[in-house]
């Protein structure tokens, strides 16, 4: 055969091999998703994958919106905390600590009118009795107060621990469906091409990636916010203690003489 009778078939199968490659370039087109961006890949998802990433999107919402409303809430406790505790620091009596504080709100002078309530409850008994009872019973009603002021700070915080501790876990599961997913379709197309493997695996990733982003940002909040309301409760100590001072201070002053006390004054 001659050099030239080899020209068409080597043309005719140039031209089978380019429609061959034409041929899988439009099979892949149509098998791949064109748009890997998170929110196409959120489209692309099974529903449990949908779901599982709905859910942590809405964690992370909540998340933040617990930040913002709780650190407004302990800008605001700590800074009447700080006023009355320093109202009644420089008091040198519970009636003089009551009218510096006045009818504010907040702790501080709830736990002023506390101790006047009881020691007004509590005179009668005084006039025949230590006043070691009415120190005792000021010191219980002003843990409480201590305590359920604390409680109301602590609101929230709960759900935040809840987010940071489960929120990979949700995340992880969604990964593990979305890969189980993609096996299944690897099996049914009968091919382990990486081009087509991964669009799933990526789709499965995603989920783990958003339940990272729900769970980091709620653990720092949960520990800055932990912090915070122990030195709010803290501030609510030094309060009532000084708040027993002054009413230790009052109860010396009833067994001293009147002239001596008005000269104390």
């Amino acid at each position: 055969m001659s050099r030239n009778s080899f020209l068409p078939a080597a043309l005719a199968a140039s031209v089978i091999l380019s429609a061959g490659v034409a041929t899988a370039q439009e099979q892949r087109a149509l098998t791949l998703p064109h748009d890997l961006s998170p929110w196409g890949m959120f489209m692309a998802a099974d529903i449990v994958v949908k779901a599982v990433m709905v859910g942590l999107a809405f964690a992370s919402l909540v998340t933040w919106t617990i930040w913002l409303a709780k650190s407004l809430e302990l800008l605001g406790g700590k800074l009447r905390a700080r006023r009355a505790a320093t109202a009644i620091g420089n008091a040198a009596t519970l009636m003089q600590a009551g009218r510096a504080l006045g009818h504010t709100g907040g702790p501080g002078p709830l736990l002023v009118r506390a101790a006047e309530e009881e020691r007004a409850l509590s005179a009668g008994a005084l006039d025949h009795a230590s006043g070691d009872g009415l120190k005792e019973r000021v010191n219980s009603r002003l843990s409480r107060i201590e305590a359920a002021a604390a409680r109301r700070m602590s609101r929230g915080t709960g759900l935040l621990a809840t987010i940071g501790s489960t929120a990979p876990f949700v995340g992880l599961f969604g990964t593990v469906w979305g890969i189980m997913n993609a096996f299944i379709g690897i099996s049914q197309a009968q091919t382990t091409n990486l081009a087509v493997v991964a669009p799933g695996i990526a789709e499965a990733l995603l989920a783990t990636a958003m339940g990272l982003v729900a769970a980091i940002p709620a653990v720092v909040i949960y520990n800055v916010f932990a912090r915070s309301i122990a030195g709010y409760r803290q501030i609510l100590a030094d309060a009532s203690a000084g708040v027993e001072r002054l009413v230790s201070r009052d109860l010396d002053f009833r067994t001293v003489p009147p002239a001596t006390a008005m000269a104390a004054e």
